[in-house]
């Protein structure tokens, strides 16, 4: 038996917005950090002049500011995020990546287990999307992409995932899914 498989990276068509939202977080980064720590040295210096409300307010707008700063840098790398697919007999495999370094797992998922799959640009797709209930999953980077959808139901739970794969990969996974749940209205 020969083995499937195929693994594909997804990456934004127009970059222009998430560098220009990357240069802008550090900037804000540099200027949090800077005014949070000279606002929490104005702090200690009133608490040692003796001015107690005015050191006060300071130092909570300098740690509020420095814990800005902490927060833009722990999440920048999320501006530029792609995503990965890699289907393996049947098996398909999901991940994200973060400005090319961090790769995280998102899941894998047997295909035999599915209720539905198509295109976004199906009929079938309102249908599912539109139920009560549905926890949406968007594992794509181009909203103008050929966008791919899988229905599934996990532990009482309607979930949805809309993805953007090749069509290679869109026949790969035809034939790996139940018969009738490749759905083309």
């Amino acid at each position: 038996m020969i083995d499937q498989f195929r693994e594909e990276a997804v990456t934004r068509h127009n970059q222009t917005i998430p560098m220009v939202m990357i240069g802008m977080g550090w900037v804000s980064l540099v200027l949090c950090g800077i005014y949070g720590l000279l606002m929490t040295q104005n702090a200690i210096y009133g608490f040692g002049q003796g001015a107690g409300g005015g050191a006060a307010v300071s130092l909570v707008i300098g740690l509020v500011m420095i814990a800005v700063a902490v927060l833009i840098f722990l999440f920048k790398d999320r501006l530029r995020t792609d995503y990965e697919y890699t289907f393996t007999n049947g098996l398909l495999d999901f991940a994200a990546v973060y400005n090319n370094r961090k790769r995280k797992a998102l899941g894998t998922m047997t295909l035999k287990n599915i209720q539905a799959c198509g295109m976004v640009t199906s009929g079938s797709f309102n249908r599912y999307i539109n139920m009560p209930g549905v926890k949406r999953h968007n594992w794509f980077a181009n909203r103008d992409g050929n966008l791919f959808y899988i229905y599934y139901e996990k532990d009482q739970a309607r979930n949805i995932i809309i993805m953007e794969p090749s069509q290679e990969m869109i026949d790969l996974i035809r034939g790996a899914v139940p018969q009738g749940s490749f759905q083309i209205n």
